[in-house]
C-alpha cells in the first residue's frame, strides 16, 4: 500500500490526552485537547444531524426516494466536468506521492465511469423498495396478527480510501433504503468527493428530500475517523471499504457494530477437463479486465492433468500478467513464458496488479486444502466440465461466492442485478457477499391485536 494511501492517512492513531506525569499539563498540550474535543464535537453533531434526517428519510415512500436518486444521477452528468477537474487534482497528487497504479486505477474518474455511476443510480430506482417488505408473518390462535418487516439500519458510517465511485454508491443505496450516511473518504480523493457530497446534497435539497442524510467527516481528518470508529449510541453500523490493513484496523478499534468489507484473495480452481477455449477467456477476464478490484482472480490452481493449463499461461503472459509460480508450474512453462519463484507470501497476497499466483495439485482435495489455508473468503471459482466436481466445489468452499464456469469478475453489486453495492461483505453475520438495499436493512416486528393479554 502506498504512502498516501496507508490506513494511517484515513483512520490515524488515537488522539491523546494531556501529559500529567510531570507538573501538568502543558500549554500545547492543553490546546491539542480542545482541538480534540472540538473534532469529536463536530463528528457527533453531524451524526445527530443524520439521525434526524433518517427518521424523515423512514417515513419517504418509494416515489419520492427514486425522484432523489434520479436527480443525483443528473447531476453527476450535467456536472461531470467539475467532477473531473476535482479529480484531476486528486489523481495529480497522488501520482505526485507515488501511489501505485492499481490505487490511481480506483482513484480515477473519467466519463464513461460517471456515466456508469449515473446509470446505477438509474438502476437503483427501478428496483423495489426493501423498506416495509415483509420478510414472515401469521396469525396466532389467539388473534394476534404478526410481521415481520423491513426498516433501516438508521446511520450508517462508512470509512474507505482513494474511491470516489464509492461516495455516490454509499449514497444512493442509502437513501434507496432510508439510510443517512456518514462518509470518511481519506485525503487522496478529498478534491473529489468534496464535489461529489456536494452535488448530492444540493440534489436532496431539490426534490425536499433531508440534505443532511449525506455527510463528509473529511473536515475532521484522521481524528475525525477515530471519532466515527467510537460513537456508539450515534452510529448504527460502520462498513469499512479498502485493503487489508484499513479494514482490520478498523474492526479491531472500532466500538460500534462493523460490517467487515473484506479483501479478495481470490482464487480460480483449473480443473482437468476445463475446457481450453473457455479457461482462456475466464482467466484473462478475472486477471486482466480490471486488476485493482477485490473480485479479480489473484492465485490460480491447475490440476496436473489439465489440459488447458499451456494455453492458460501463455495467453496470461501475452496479456502482460506476471506469473509468480511453484517449481511444477515452473518446469512445464510454455516456451517463451516466464515465471518467478512463488512463496507463501504469494499465496496470501492480493496483488490487485497484473500478476497472479500460479501452483499445481495433484487433486481436488489438494486444491481445496489450499484455497481453505489461504482464502479470504471473497470469492472462488472452478473451471470444469465435471459435474460431480462442481457440485463438490459448491458444496465444501466456504466464501461469500462460489463461480462455477464464469468470471470472478461477475461477483459485483451491479453484475448480480442489485444496482450498486456498499462493497463485499465476508463476515457471516446478516450480510454476506455483495451488499446492496436488502442488505442495508433490519427487521423489526410488528404485532397488533384486538385486546389479548398474556395468560
Amino acid at each position: 500500500m502506498s504512502a498516501v494511501n496507508t490506513p494511517t492517512d484515513i483512520i490515524g492513531n488515537e488522539t491523546t490526552g494531556p501529559d500529567t506525569a510531570g507538573t501538568g499539563a502543558t500549554a500545547e498540550s492543553a490546546s491539542s485537547v480542545t482541538a480534540a474535543e472540538e473534532i469529536e464535537a463536530g463528528v457527533h453533531a453531524a451524526a445527530d444531524r443524520a439521525r434526524i434526517a433518517a427518521r424523515r428519510l423512514a417515513r419517504a415512500n418509494r416515489a419520492w426516494k427514486d425522484l432523489g436518486l434520479q436527480e443525483i444521477g443528473r447531476n453527476l452528468v450535467a456536472k461531470r466536468d467539475l467532477v473531473l477537474a476535482a479529480n484531476a487534482k486528486d489523481v495529480a497528487a497522488g501520482k505526485k506521492k507515488g501511489t501505485s497504479e492499481a490505487l490511481l486505477d480506483r482513484l480515477t474518474l473519467t466519463p464513461e465511469r460517471i456515466d456508469g455511476l449515473a446509470g446505477a443510480l438509474e438502476m437503483l430506482a427501478g428496483l423495489p423498495d426493501p423498506v416495509g417488505s415483509v420478510a414472515r408473518g401469521q396469525t396466532l390462535p389467539n388473534g394476534l396478527r404478526l410481521r415481520q418487516v423491513h426498516v433501516p439500519l438508521g446511520v450508517v458510517a462508512a470509512i474507505y480510501e482513494a474511491r470516489p465511485n464509492v461516495t455516490v454508491d454509499i449514497a444512493g443505496l442509502a437513501l434507496k433504503s432510508g439510510n443517512a450516511v456518514l462518509l470518511r473518504g481519506g485525503s487522496a480523493a478529498e478534491n473529489t468527493n468534496a464535489v461529489l457530497v456536494d452535488i448530492i446534497r444540493d440534489s436532496l435539497d431539490a426534490v425536499g428530500l433531508p440534505a443532511d442524510a449525506v455527510q463528509s467527516v473529511d473536515e475532521y481528518g484522521r481524528a475525525g475517523a477515530n471519532v466515527l470508529m467510537k460513537a456508539r449510541g450515534k452510529v448504527d453500523v460502520l462498513i469499512p471499504r479498502g485493503g487489508r490493513d484499513l479494514i482490520q484496523t478498523v474492526v479491531a478499534n472500532a466500538a460500534v457494530p462493523v460490517i467487515e468489507t473484506g479483501e479478495g484473495n481470490v482464487h480460480i480452481y483449473l480443473d482437468h477437463s476445463a475446457p481450453v477455449e473457455m479457461a482462456v477467456d475466464i482467466l484473462l477476464n478475472a486477471k486482466t479486465q480490471r486488476p485493482s478490484v477485490c473480485n479479480t482472480v489473484e492465485t490460480l490452481l491447475v490440476h496436473r492433468d489439465a489440459a488447458a493449463t499451456g494455453d492458460v499461461l501463455a495467453a496470461l503472459a501475452a496479456a502482460g500478467v506476471r506469473l509468480h509460480a511453484d517449481e511444477r508450474v515452473r518446469a512445464m512453462l510454455p516456451a517463451g513464458v516466464d515465471a518467478q519463484a512463488a512463496d507463501d507470501e504469494d499465496w496470501g497476497r492480493e496483488y490487485m496488479d497484473l500478476d497472479l499466483a500460479v501452483a499445481m495439485v495433484d487433486d481436488m482435495d489438494e486444491a481445496l486444502a489450499h484455497i481453505r489455508r489461504w482464502t479470504t473468503g471473497h470469492t472462488e471459482a472452478i473451471i470444469t466440465n465435471d459435474l460431480a466436481n462442481a457440485e463438490r466445489f459448491i458444496a465444501e468452499i466456504d466464501s461469500a461466492a462460489v463461480i462455477v464456469n464464469a468470471s470472478t469478475r461477475f461477483t459485483d453489486g451491479g453484475e448480480l442485478g442489485l444496482g450498486a453495492e456498499v462493497g463485499i461483505s465476508t463476515q457471516k453475520m446478516h450480510a454476506r457477499g455483495p451488499m446492496g438495499l436488502r442488505e442495508l436493512t433490519t427487521t423489526k416486528w410488528i404485532v397488533q391485536g384486538d385486546g389479548q393479554i398474556r395468560i
